[in-house]
């Protein structure tokens, strides 16, 4: 352990006294924001949370066997070979002073166990979508709202998937008219991190409101 220098120091050494201690602080520690990545089977949250992470991101992902068969819905992704069977993390910092961590949740049904884990702590989501699938986002929809959880619905757009538009989505998963829903490729760093952007600009905008609401109560 190093100790902490006397303030009269430098003058004991024939120079000047050092600073007082509430000079020349440091910059402030980072504000860190703990979201979740979720949505249906194959969707892409491992491919967003890996794309936009600015470190190695933690993966846990394991080859798909003879056993899932029955049992893991795979319509509509079966080229897919792998399955997240914990989560993946990863951190981004979005600007200076604001740092979020990526929590990806499991897909399979059988891991939504998992979820509640998962989201302690959590002040926001993504709830990832595929527009051949759109129905396999209702759970994850049904989950934060019922907890009451701003999310933000990215739209992953794959090659043949359907070209409806932000409005139409909107209706299909019967959203709240101010749940921003952006379409994205999560494959590239810039089209993730103007979702997570677009969360964190919704967010602002809810505790401001809640804000307001209780500033009226008063």
């Amino acid at each position: 352990m190093v100790s902490k220098p006397s303030e009269n120091a430098g003058a004991a050494a024939g120079g000047s006294a050092g600073p007082s201690p509430r000079e020349g602080v440091g910059p402030a520690t980072p504000v860190a924001v703990k979201i979740l990545v979720a949505g249906g089977f194959g969707v892409g949250k491992t491919t967003l949370v890996g794309s936009v992470s600015e470190i190695r991101p933690l993966q846990t992902e394991e080859l798909l066997t003879d056993r899932g068969v029955g049992v893991d819905d795979t319509e509509g992704v079966e080229q897919k070979t792998t399955t997240t069977v914990a989560m993946d993390f990863g951190r981004i910092t979005i600007r200076e002073g604001l740092v979020l961590y990526l929590f990806g949740t499991p897909g399979q049904d059988r891991f939504w166990f998992m979820w509640d884990e998962l989201s302690f702590g959590a002040l926001g989501a993504v709830v990832l979508a595929d527009t051949r699938r759109l129905s396999d986002s209702f759970p994850a929809v049904d989950y934060f709202e019922n907890r009451g959880l701003p999310f933000v619905i990215a739209v992953n757009r794959f090659d043949d998937g359907y070209d409806y538009t932000p409005s139409e989505i909107r209706e299909a998963l019967d959203l709240s008219e101010g749940t921003p829903v952006v379409m994205c490729d999560v494959r590239e760093r810039t089209s993730g991190k103007d979702v997570l952007t677009t969360l964190v600009r919704y967010l602002l905008s809810v505790h401001e409101e809640a804000t307001r609401a209780d500033a009226s109560a008063l």
